[in-house]
């Protein structure tokens, strides 16, 4: 697994963490079951604190990405609650549409952007 952490990012560095894991699963390159690093080995590969992995992972196992275990460290377990998934989605893009629509975008150019998000990162069910 290959973590790539802008450090000049506005975006917190657990935030990007948490979102190229979640990016991991839903291309497929992380799977039901695969172990992550652990919070040490991840830290000291990425260059980053302990604490602020640790945070990522507690995030990821609040919703529903990860499972932990105090032997087998983290591992990607994906909530199947596609209902309450749904409801999460549908509560971040209700902000970044209105974001959107707010600079003049207009639909045809969301649903272009949503047709490039999952042709350029193989996001496909």
């Amino acid at each position: 697994m290959v973590i790539e952490i802008d450090f000049n990012s506005d975006e917190a560095i657990y935030v990007q963490l948490m979102n190229q894991i979640i990016l991991g699963i839903a291309t497929s390159r992380l799977r039901e079951g695969d172990p992550l690093p652990s919070v040490r080995q991840l830290a000291d590969t990425i260059g980053i604190n302990m604490h602020t992995v640790n945070k990522a992972y507690a995030l990821l196992r609040q919703e529903g990405f990860v499972t932990i275990d105090r032997r087998k460290g983290a591992v990607i377990a994906v909530d199947v609650d596609k209902i309450k998934a749904l409801e999460e989605m549908k509560q971040n893009l209700v902000v970044a549409m209105a974001r959107g629509c707010c600079k003049n975008v207009t639909r045809e150019e969301v649903h272009a952007l949503i047709d490039e998000i999952y042709d350029e990162y193989g996001i496909d069910s």
